[in-house]
């Protein structure tokens, strides 16, 4: 009963909103937690039984598999999605028009990201870090361009993770 009465508000503020199930899904946020359906710290058969990701045969991190979001396909040595066979799935990196829920995406400008996360700290040059709020156990890892402007790539990672991704 709870779960009907859920489904049917669910669908009735999307129906009021103008917004359909297909489209409230269509642009989920790299983050607090994953991606849409895609969730850090699940197994390999969780993540592939939501639908959303394909194996990169050539990729491999560490003790990690790289994958792509079938939504944002890499090129032919690069992943998206990183999966360990002991953390699960370890690290998510953004797609084009991907948002994270403070906003943050390709493009952003570093005071935009420095605003949304006024403790992130510089790991290597063009590389910046911040904790992910409402997840004490991953962090964003923001690539600028060389002239610490713009954003270039992003990605959520579990701070305990054995992909060897060094940020």
């Amino acid at each position: 009963m709870k779960k009907m009465l859920g489904t049917s508000l669910l669908t009735a503020s999307l129906l009021v909103s103008g917004a359909t199930a297909a489209t409230a899904e269509a642009k989920p946020t790299l983050g607090p937690h994953g991606y849409g359906s895609l969730k850090l710290g699940m197994s390999l058969e969780q993540a592939k039984a939501t639908g959303t990701i394909v194996r990169k045969k050539s990729v491999k991190e560490g003790r990690c598999t790289g994958w792509d979001l079938k939504n944002f396909p890499t090129a032919k040595d690069e992943a998206n999605v990183y999966i360990s066979s002991k953390r699960g799935v370890a690290a998510i990196f953004a797609g084009k028009k991907v948002k994270t829920p403070q906003g943050i995406k390709i493009g952003s400008t570093y005071k935009q990201v420095k605003a949304a996360h006024p403790r992130m700290k510089k790991w290597a040059d063009g590389v910046w870090t911040a904790k992910v709020p409402g997840n004490k156990k991953a962090h964003y890892t923001f690539y600028f361009d060389e002239f610490d402007t713009k954003v270039v790539a992003f990605g959520i990672l579990l701070d305990k993770q054995d992909c060897n991704l060094a940020y």
